[in-house]
């Protein structure tokens, strides 16, 4: 009897044992509170994606109502070049060009320019849609804190018959190209570092770093600069009535121009704010109400997770010295310093 007593006890206390302790149990309900809440987390985040590329037509931007008559049919559109001009910002911008375009309710577009340039191509892309969109609809320039540069280049789109407004304290001009290059064979020489690509012809790392650069690979590099330097200045020439080739030379020496000194050499038409850009557009238009709107980008997945497109640049900056080599032309204001991905 004792024996047949001594059993269920201790099949109760193996029983006891292989239960989880009540703190034990609290701590894997959290846990998994904390993975539902995250789980949940994302699939909001992938919901309100998709929720904002299906309501936009085809994928384009959204319109906003910025000022005027919310009530009038037909419209100003505002379509905003900011910061440095390259990808994936450019997809952007041609974007709300793209819309604006087809959109038959738009009779005239504020350009609207806060930007120090960017890259030789987008800078051009864009100029290039913008002339195509000029043909059917007026375009008259807003210019912000900077248009220099490839901000400048853009803004050549409104044409001889476009008018260009800059804020008293605008900074515009710094016409002309460069390609960012360090030398850092000094460095190299000192460190005891040699530079020995393998390479299939002479001038496939004419802008290695790690050594001096040859003549002959100056001499190559100047003639494609030039080239990109002569489109700016013919493409000043051909939009600005009161300027010849031989003036807008004069003028691009890469120097910065506040508002009053680009009104003096023919580089502005006005000074004033956008408030007085939209009132001469309304007259250009003859619209008696207009409805001024904004072209608006939703926000992707990738934007959200990461804040904002800029921040994978962080990541960029472990590949500064292989992108050293890699030539990138560029409408752009060197004096304010190479930017986070633009080696």
């Amino acid at each position: 009897m004792q024996e047949q007593q001594a059993v269920p006890e201790k099949s109760g206390e193996k029983a006891s044992e292989n239960r989880p302790s009540a703190p034990q149990a609290r701590r894997w309900f959290t846990r998994g509170l904390v993975l539902l809440l995250v789980v949940s987390v994302l699939l909001n985040l992938g919901f309100y994606a998709w929720y904002q590329e299906y309501f936009t037509v085809g994928g384009g931007p959204t319109e906003q109502f910025e000022t005027g008559d919310q009530f009038a049919l037909d419209k100003i559109a505002i379509i905003s070049i900011s910061g440095t001009i390259m990808p994936p910002f450019t997809e952007r911008i041609l974007e709300s060009i793209k819309a604006a375009h087809k959109d038959d309710r738009v009779r005239g577009i504020l350009l609207e320019i806060d930007s120090p340039g960017g890259l030789v191509a987008d800078s051009h892309q864009i100029y290039h849609r913008l002339v195509e969109l000029r043909k059917t609809k007026p375009i008259v320039v807003s210019m912000k804190r900077m248009a220099a540069s490839g901000g400048y280049y853009v803004a050549m789109a409104a044409g001889e018959e476009g008018v260009i407004f800059a804020e008293p304290t605008t900074w515009t001009g710094s016409l002309g190209v460069i390609i960012p290059r360090f030398d850092m064979s000094g460095l190299a020489e000192k460190v005891g570092v040699v530079s020995d690509p393998l390479k299939t012809g002479e001038f496939k790392d004419a802008l290695n770093p790690f050594r001096e650069m040859s003549q002959r690979e100056r001499d190559i590099w100047d003639h494609i600069l030039d080239e990109s330097y002569q489109r700016f200045l013919n493409i000043i020439t051909d939009n600005r009535k009161d300027l010849d080739y031989e003036q807008v030379k004069k003028l691009a020496t890469g120097q910065i121009y506040p508002a009053t000194d680009a009104k003096e050499n023919g580089l502005i038409d006005e000074i004033g704010y956008q408030e007085d850009a939209l009132a001469r557009l309304q007259e250009i238009t003859k619209l008696k109400k207009a409805r001024v709107i904004r072209y608006r980008h939703p926000a992707t997945l990738a934007d959200i997770l990461l804040g904002s497109a800029e921040a994978s640049q962080v990541e960029n900056r472990k590949q500064a010295l292989l992108d050293s080599t890699v030539p990138r032309a560029m409408y752009f204001s060197s004096w304010l310093g190479d930017l986070p991905g633009l080696q």
